[in-house]
């Protein structure tokens, strides 16, 4: 998921993940509850949300520790935090840090914080585009310097990720222009495994995940969970709920043959009427709808809570930082202070 001045066009599918290893349960394998994380060794539910970050000094701010504080007090045991580079068009090769890319010492800074207080840390690197638009849309003209220099890239954060003890780490996100080069990934997953020896996922996007041809070299099928759940806006449980039914039946499936566990490693829906609709877009309406928000959040936890192949969730997102959002807080995608928050507390914390 992005930020909202980066995609324009309302289709912002771009940001914690949990893992199994080879040798833990498979899916089908039933596993008792632990609200601690997730993974083959606990066999838990991942409670995760994502603290984006969108400039250099985000993971510095004065706001980081009342941002951490409250996202515990939901009974979230994980966050996710996502530092960017970003590429100037679709066909380059090359992808660097801006000005909008959080610093190494932030990321340690917030981390540290984030340890202190009992929360578990996934790092989740992106790229994305310095005009806007989709990073699903990347289709490198040279993809051999494009791969490369992604190596590098994410080299760099498996290696900061050891070096903070970063509990899990995602290997990419939401790249569908070049996700389907498996031997590529390859390179990519072993140039991670150089730096990294904790658990590995790949955040696809709803649409993207059966194409993805190297699950089995990671530890959990990551997805971020964007799937439309109605044609109108709804605060129905039980018509959300009916449409969640035939997805978790073929993720059920997926899981199973792929013999690995899924992780929601985004979900989210803006307070706004018709979220439901087009959970991946920040721009449904103006319309301030909390209700819809918090009855599509109670609607997944309902949907997929106990599933033994399910991984847990990571929310999208808790805050923008202060004065860098660009969507009205009574419209965005944070539950902050709203319904969504109340069932969030009431769904992790008893």
């Amino acid at each position: 998921m992005k930020r909202a001045a980066a995609v324009a066009t309302a289709a912002a599918l771009l940001a914690v993940a949990a893992c199994t290893s080879d040798s833990g349960p498979r899916p089908d394998t039933p596993q008792s509850p632990s609200s601690s994380g997730t993974g083959s060794k606990t066999g838990a539910d991942l409670r995760g949300i994502t603290l984006p970050s969108w400039y250099r000094s985000d993971y510095d701010s004065p706001a980081a520790d009342r941002y951490l504080r409250g996202i515990r007090a939901t009974g979230a045991r994980w966050i996710t935090l996502t530092p960017t580079w970003y590429q100037r068009g679709r066909t380059d090769a090359t992808m660097r840090p801006t000005e909008e890319s959080a610093s190494d010492a932030s990321l340690r800074h917030i981390t540290r914080r984030a340890h202190t207080l009992g929360l578990k840390v996934m790092i989740k690197p992106h790229v994305d585009l310095t005009g806007g638009g989709d990073r699903a849309g990347i289709r490198p003209r040279d993809r051999r310097a494009w791969f490369a220099a992604y190596r590098h890239f994410i080299g760099h954060y498996a290696e900061l990720a050891t070096d903070i003890r970063a509990e899990q780490f995602a290997v990419g996100t939401e790249l569908a222009g070049v996700s389907g080069d498996r031997a590529a990934w390859h390179t990519v997953i072993e140039a991670v495994h150089d730096h990294y020896d904790g658990p590995l996922t790949y955040a696809a996007n709803y649409d993207e995940y059966q194409k993805i041809h190297f699950w089995k070299e990671l530890d959990l099928i990551g997805i971020d969970a964007y799937w439309p759940l109605s044609d109108r806006p709804t605060r129905s449980l039980t018509r959300l709920r009916r449409a969640w039914a035939p997805i978790r039946e073929d993720l059920a499936a997926y899981a199973h043959e792929q013999g690995r566990r899924i992780l929601f490693t985004e979900a989210g829906y803006v307070s706004q009427q018709g979220a439901t609709t087009a959970p991946y877009s920040w721009t449904v309406s103006r319309v301030p709808a909390p209700a819809e928000q918090a009855a599509a959040y109670r609607a997944l936890l309902d949907s997929f809570d106990g599933q033994s192949w399910w991984a847990g969730v990571c929310w999208w997102m808790w805050d923008d930082w202060p004065d860098s959002g660009e969507t009205p807080e009574r419209l965005a995608y944070s539950p902050r202070g709203k319904p969504a928050e109340e069932v969030l507390r009431q769904k992790w914390s008893g």
